[in-house]
């Protein structure tokens, strides 16, 4: 049985969902108020005025909290100094834009403490379902207080609640996608796995090009609650690198994910 949270990593918690939670009240304020969008990376990802003001919030409260900590922002300019920080927060301050602007309810700020490349602990509010998950190394996973698992489903028989996008099925030879029930799209990757966590879906797969901001959080609180996020190798995610990025990733409980990866090919290359 793995040690209880170190007392800094539980004040490092506290302290992350108090700021994600006046984050999340103040992305709150503009939902549904048709904020101010710009689009960034060549005109493929919008960015709002409410994100930004999320991300000031955040930044606030944290880097005066914590003026030691790296700092890693989906809505902030990077600074490489974070690598060299014992902790760093790593934060997206509305994970799931495209579903925010277009009224979804399912989007999240996602706030972590990574260090030594892993995260010690997570926190995702999702405000506008009234939603809070966290999770600290050596502790429980929890939503809304109430301890949380991830799925007893290992793969072995039956269907398997997936949400995985269209084209990643075709990995997956006719019997196993046959057991595939293909749950609705997701905006917010962070609120995926989330609901891995909790159980509502079995697992989940990701397409290559999800973010540490994506990630962080959530990849603690599915450990915690008993799950895990690996890469195509089996190995879990390293995260404030100088690369941002990850490949394709499985999350679910271990013994699903292992049966997926096991069954798992790729898409088809175009």
């Amino acid at each position: 049985m793995s040690a209880p949270p170190a007392q800094d990593v539980l004040d490092d918690l506290t302290l992350i969902t108090e700021a994600a939670r006046e984050a999340g009240a103040v992305a709150l304020s503009h939902f549904g108020q048709s904020p101010e969008v710009w689009w960034k990376n060549a005109g493929q990802s919008p960015v709002s005025a409410a994100d930004f003001a999320a991300n000031a919030c955040l930044e606030a409260i944290l880097r005066k909290a914590r003026p030691d900590y790296g700092w890693l922002s989906e809505e902030s300019g990077d600074d490489f100094a974070r690598m060299d920080a014992e902790r760093t927060f790593v934060v997206d301050p509305i994970d799931g834009t495209r579903g925010f602007l277009k009224g979804k309810k399912n989007w999240m700020v996602s706030v972590a403490v990574v260090s030594a490349g892993r995260p010690l602990a997570g926190v995702l509010v999702a405000p506008a379902l009234e939603e809070v998950f966290t999770g600290a190394i050596g502790g429980p996973a929890l939503r809304n207080g109430a301890p949380i698992t991830v799925s007893a489903n290992t793969g072995d028989a039956g269907s398997l609640e997936l949400c995985l996008p269209a084209v990643m099925l075709d990995g997956f030879s006719p019997p196993m996608r046959a057991r595939i029930n293909k749950a609705a799209h997701i905006p917010s990757l962070a609120y995926r796995l989330a609901l891995v966590a909790d159980g509502r879906l079995d697992a989940t797969l990701v397409r290559p090009n999800s973010h540490d901001w994506d990630l962080a959080a959530a990849d603690v609180i599915l450990a915690s609650a008993g799950g895990a996020l690996v890469d195509e190798s089996g190995k879990a995610l390293t995260y404030n690198r100088r690369e941002l990025k990850h490949g394709t990733l499985f999350a679910g409980h271990h013994g699903l994910v292992s049966a997926l990866m096991e069954e798992f090919v790729g898409p088809p290359m175009a």
